[in-house]
């Protein structure tokens, strides 16, 4: 199985401006996913899905096909689900890559397509053990819990599951949720035409959809960091410092 993969992009962002064609590395941060996602074995086309002409046009500058959604969409997967309409195609599974984050880990794509591809689940997602203590009370940080199979039981911002402890090895976790998804194509239309949940209007969660109207969402728990969201200047200075650190000192 291979996948279509969408990265949503917007240009507005509001602790960083424009941040998805920041190019103090060389190249757009935009291009960065692009790249990243594009190496995965198990994704057969990548699209970029863009708000408006000026992302379009610099998708298109660095070879990414690219297409042009509404503006006013209220998510990113509302944004992914109408790009895939547009872009047709016959791939089996659609993948939501965020575009803030480019230390994305294609060999994780590639686990997911391939747990997606020997289950039924409508939708997954990706996990990793939370080991850092601090991460666990704080609301941007995501946790889940999984049930025997895999799949998750709850994602939240809360502290859960309440006194399991971080990095332990602990089967009830914690887990960090990391936002990537699949979908498989019917389904992904069919979400988007659900009404909100209320638990995920409280905690601010679109996953939690899936949970409220009784779908499962497939779970599969990588290691190595990666899916990293750029989110201020911070991080992305920190992404450029690890950028420069993987390419070695420059010749003089």
């Amino acid at each position: 199985m291979k996948a279509l993969a969408v990265v949503p992009a917007r240009l507005a962002s509001t602790r960083l401006p424009r941040k998805l064609l920041l190019a103090e590395s060389g190249k757009p941060l935009l291009q960065h996913v692009y790249e990243r996602v594009r190496s995965a074995r198990r994704v057969a086309r990548v699209v970029i899905a863009v708000d408006g002409e000026e992302l379009l046009a610099a998708a298109r500058s660095f070879g990414a096909e690219a297409v042009l959604t509404r503006e006013d969409h209220p998510s990113g997967t509302d944004r992914v689900a109408e790009a895939a309409r547009l872009v047709g195609g016959d791939e089996p599974l659609v993948l939501n890559v965020q575009g803030d984050e480019p230390e994305i880990d294609p060999a994780h794509l590639d686990r997911l397509v391939e747990a997606m591809a020997s289950g039924e689940e409508p939708m997954g997602t990706l996990a990793e053990r939370l080991t850092d203590p601090d991460d666990l009370a704080r609301p941007q940080v995501v946790k889940l819990v999984l049930d025997a199979g895999g799949r998750a039981l709850l994602f939240s911002r809360a502290p859960i599951p309440h006194g399991a402890a971080p990095g332990g090895g602990d089967p009830a976790g914690p887990y960090r949720h990391l936002g990537v998804y699949a979908y498989r194509p019917d389904f992904l239309q069919r979400f988007c035409g659900l009404a909100p949940a209320p638990l995920e209007r409280c905690e601010r969660l679109e996953q939690l959809r899936a949970l409220h109207y009784g779908h499962a969402v497939r779970v599969v728990v990588v290691s190595g960091g990666g899916a990293r969201g750029i989110d201020t200047r911070e991080d992305y200075d920190a992404f450029l410092a690890r950028l420069r650190a993987a390419e070695g000192p420059r010749a003089p």
